[in-house]
């Protein structure tokens, strides 16, 4: 029996403005040391966007920027048309966040967590009763929706902080590696769901050092390394400028390791 998306009565995304993610220039620095420069991207309405680069590319520093967490050096972002530094409430008000070590209460339910969520952002309580039902099914939470959130495994941890951004109905998801410790089950019901948001018009941003996974389910691709974006496009576009190097590049894993410039190394180790 297949299961009904969580999302399926909540409210249409707005399809305007035609981009939902664009940067110009951004570059963060701190004291001495470039975390990102010269970013300019632009993500369309309605994509699954996967964000790829080694430890310390820069990746998370984009996301906070993004979110109005940092302040830029330089550069400007927007999302959804507006600007997150001149208007970050209005960009708070259309997104959910999910970053690598979820940030929970710890002693409080998951049902007390959304309901807390969901207050805050206003929603009336039948409204948060009703999303939280059908978010904790659909991400196989709903046994576990009264135990403390101390207790919850590190892969519940993440599919709860999913649930909680999407229960005030956003409409871009930022999610920095969303499937770190989950399960095969789970991340299959974490891959439907984003699968089901982008279907209904909202647009994922996804940083992860999963390739396989990304590469499966991603419409487009952005590689960054040492701070700098090295290519955006679709896995055939990115292919194709890979290609130009001179070397066959099939798997986006070929496409990645060959723009950052890494691969096995000739000979065996003990040689």
């Amino acid at each position: 029996m297949t299961r009904a998306s969580p999302l399926a009565t909540f409210k249409s995304v707005n399809v305007n403005p035609e981009w939902a993610i664009e940067t110009e220039g951004l570059t963060k620095r701190f004291g001495e040391v470039t975390a990102l420069l010269g970013l300019s991207l632009r993500v369309r309405k309605g994509c699954l966007f996967g964000f790829l680069g080694p430890n310390g590319a820069g990746k998370t520093t984009t996301l906070r920027l993004l979110t109005g967490l940092l302040r830029p050096t330089a550069g400007s972002a927007r999302v959804l048309g507006w600007d997150v530094v001149r208007h970050p409430l209005e960009v708070k008000r259309r997104i959910g966040v999910v970053f690598d070590e979820p940030a929970l209460y710890e002693y409080l339910t998951p049902r007390e967590f959304l309901a807390f969520v969901g207050e805050a952002y206003g929603l009336p309580r039948r409204e948060i009763e009703r999303r939280t039902t059908r978010l904790l099914e659909f991400l196989t939470l709903a046994d576990k929706a009264d135990a403390l959130c101390r207790e919850l495994s590190h892969g519940m941890r993440h599919k709860l902080e999913l649930a909680a951004a999407l229960l005030p109905d956003p409409e871009v998801l930022f999610l920095d590696e969303p499937l770190t410790g989950v399960d095969p089950i789970d991340a299959r019901a974490i891959k439907e769901t984003l699968r089901a948001f982008v279907r209904r018009g909202g647009t994922v941003f996804l940083s992860s050092h999963v390739l396989d996974v990304v590469e499966r389910l991603c419409d487009e691709v952005g590689i960054l390394h040492r701070g700098r974006l090295l290519a955006q496009g679709d896995l055939e576009a990115l292919r194709e400028r890979a290609r130009s190097g001179g070397r066959e590049a099939e798997t986006l894993e070929d496409v990645f390791l060959q723009l950052v410039g890494a691969g096995p190394k000739e000979g065996w180790l003990w040689e």
